[in-house]
């Protein structure tokens, strides 16, 4: 099939953007062409700096440091045994290294990152701390790379927070190349519907702590990423259309030769395209303007995690480039949802990959006119490089085409026949603030509640409100003071068991707030990001209990429906946030709130300025 031109849409957003960005872009790639060079960086130090930085290298590996003419590559990785994401990256070094020596380069393990879970935190006080981690993420890539002895970079990661931190730390080394190197998810456990029916028992009291566990270990129960499409897979998503994997690294098991075989095919690729070579691709560049629209737009097509409407405005910032959600809002208008993995359908992400996954994907949405082809990727020149997918033939990894027809319709679908014309993430805007919510996963007669506020401080009080019988009726809560400078903008996904079980009792209910729902926002209609935050003067605060609130997912409204001029004479209120700052390691991230940027511009916590 031949494509079709660019999509109008896809070329004004575009467009936009690189107007917006122009002065931040050109000052970025200015600092970019400073720092990049035409031999290895370590030859610019002292010798006293360079016997330190190989003292403990193999033998072969300090003669090749020594004769200042081979890469040496960076091994940044989150790795620790506690997450099943991320424990199968513990052999990846050992990969990597080896691999790179077989092209005449050595390789480093540079540092490490932290990497926390929100399946584990949340609802706990460190769930607090997750959003910054990302921040953290990004200045512990920083510190790995400081030593100024690298000519590239790979980066091992998973989760929520672990990639866009560890893009926005190599985002801020912008000449050296990066290939990001995932693990891949864990085997395909308990369908996910029935693992939400059991949470949903739980919650009504149906069923006891010990079903409830044994139903939680029959999904989560291997090595690898979580098999529902949140956060942590739509990173994977996003890493391969924006170009920083290898082709069709996402969604390989862990722990198979396939995997291996790739990890270090990545090695062998990082030491290719360094400057020293004549193939010179560093990650500065690849992430530019298209290649930011491209993720987007894999974002909508997918049905990914709300949470990148906050993640992608800081990855792009880190590169220079100015993105805000009405750029989401208007490519969600035109792109087409290709793809049904739970929580927008029953199947998890190993049945997406079988059924064709990103080779598949990338391919139909650059045909159709929905993608930039004309990027640079880790690969090289091109995204449709990217539709094709890895076999492993003696021992290494080869690629191929994608497959020409999905293999299962109910999962993946072609572009001519998408699942919806839209891609299911929408801009709210009225008088109670600015936020987004995701409709792919909510049925078409809940998009529009129209309902009575009850007014929270705390996800807890909601929870309590619903034992006690209290919420036996059509309201909209309204959850005040979670927002970043609030209290960190924990998630407030174990509110969705609750509210999904008074929803499905018949009862209009909704969700309004200005903190985050989580990578599996559902079939609850959540207004969600809602900024200004309530903190910060966010009109949100002037909701009473009893109001009524209107959230038109169809329209793109939110609102307050009280008189104008008794709300304009409403005050904000303030609210006592010391429990919040204080236990589980939060006094540590006072600096962090208090200088968070709202959800719209990233919740950045950094200095990002261009």
């Amino acid at each position: 099939m031949s494509s079709r031109p660019l999509h109008p849409r896809l070329i004004e957003v575009t467009q936009r953007i690189i107007e917006r960005s122009r002065d931040s872009r050109a000052r970025y790639l200015q600092r970019l062409e400073a720092a990049a060079a035409k031999e290895p960086v370590r030859k610019g130090l002292a010798c006293t700096n360079q016997a330190h930085a190989w003292a403990a290298a193999p033998e072969n590996d300090k003669i090749m440091m020594r004769e200042m003419r081979q890469p040496n590559m960076a091994i940044v990785s989150s790795y620790n045994d506690m997450l099943s994401a991320h424990q199968p990256l513990e052999v990846f070094p050992a990969i990597i290294k080896a691999a790179v020596r077989e092209v005449g380069a050595t390789a480093q393990f540079a540092g490490g990152t932290p990497a926390m879970c929100d399946g584990v935190t949340q609802g706990q006080p460190g769930m607090e701390l997750s959003l910054f981690s990302r921040d953290v993420i990004a200045m512990s890539t920083a510190v790995a790379l400081s030593h100024n002895v690298f000519d590239a970079a790979l980066y091992l990661g998973v989760c929520d927070k672990i990639i866009p931190g560890l893009l926005m730390g190599a985002l801020q080394f912008g000449h050296l190349p990066a290939v990001f190197v995932p693990a891949g998810p864990m085997t395909s456990g308990i369908s996910n519907k029935d693992k939400a029916k059991v949470r949903q028992l739980f919650a009504e009291g149906k069923c006891g702590r010990d079903e409830l566990l044994a139903s939680e270990e029959g999904s989560y129960h291997g090595a690898g990423t979580c098999t529902f499409y949140g956060t942590a897979n739509s990173n994977q998503m996003l890493m391969e259309v924006m170009g920083l994997h290898l082709p069709g690294a996402a969604f390989v098991n862990p722990n198979t030769p396939l995997r291996d075989a790739l990890t270090a095919a990545a090695g062998r690729r990082a030491a290719q395209i360094t400057a020293l070579g004549n193939e010179f691709i560093p990650v500065g560049k690849v992430v530019d303007e298209k290649a930011v629209v491209n993720g987007i737009v894999g974002l909508l097509a997918t049905g990914g995690s709300t949470n990148h409407t906050i993640h992608l405005i800081a990855i792009a910032k880190a590169a220079g480039i100015e993105i805000n959600w009405d750029d989401f809002h208007d490519l969600s208008e035109v792109t087409p949802l290709l793809a049904r993995v739970y929580p927008n359908g029953a199947a998890d992400v190993n049945h997406f990959h079988a059924a064709g996954g990103m080779g598949y994907l990338i391919r139909e949405l650059i045909d159709a006119g929905h993608m930039h082809d004309d990027v640079l990727t880790v690969a090289g020149h091109g995204l449709r490089r990217y539709a094709q997918e890895p076999f492993l033939i003696d021992s290494k990894a080869e690629w191929r085409d994608a497959p020409a027809q999905s293999g299962d319709e109910a999962v993946l679908r072609p572009a001519g026949s998408p699942f919806s014309a839209d891609g299911g993430l929408r801009l709210l805007s009225g008088n109670v603030g600015r936020a987004v919510i995701k409709v792919s996963a909510v049925a078409p007669e809940h998009r529009v509640v129209e309902a009575p506020a009850i007014v929270f401080d705390d996800q807890d009080d909601v929870l309590a409100a619903f034992k006690r019988g209290e919420l036996e009726k059509d309201f909209v809560a309204v959850l005040r003071f979670q927002g970043p400078r609030a209290n960190g903008m924990p998630e407030l996904h174990k509110l969705t068991p609750a509210l999904g079980v008074l929803q499905d009792r018949g009862f209009k209910v909704a969700l309004v707030t200005d903190g985050r729902m989580s990578g599996a926002s559902g079939k609850v209609p959540s207004a969600i990001h809602m900024t200004p935050e309530v903190l910060c003067g966010g009109p949100l605060g002037k909701v009473r209990d009893g109001d009524i609130i209107r959230l038109d997912a169809e329209l793109g409204v939110v609102e307050a429906r009280v008189d104008a001029a008794e709300w304009a004479k409403r005050d904000c209120p303030t609210a006592d946030m010391s429990k919040n700052g204080h236990g589980m390691g939060r006094e540590l991230f006072a600096s962090f709130r208090a200088s968070a940027t709202g959800a719209e511009e990233g919740a950045i916590a950094l200095g990002l300025a261009h």
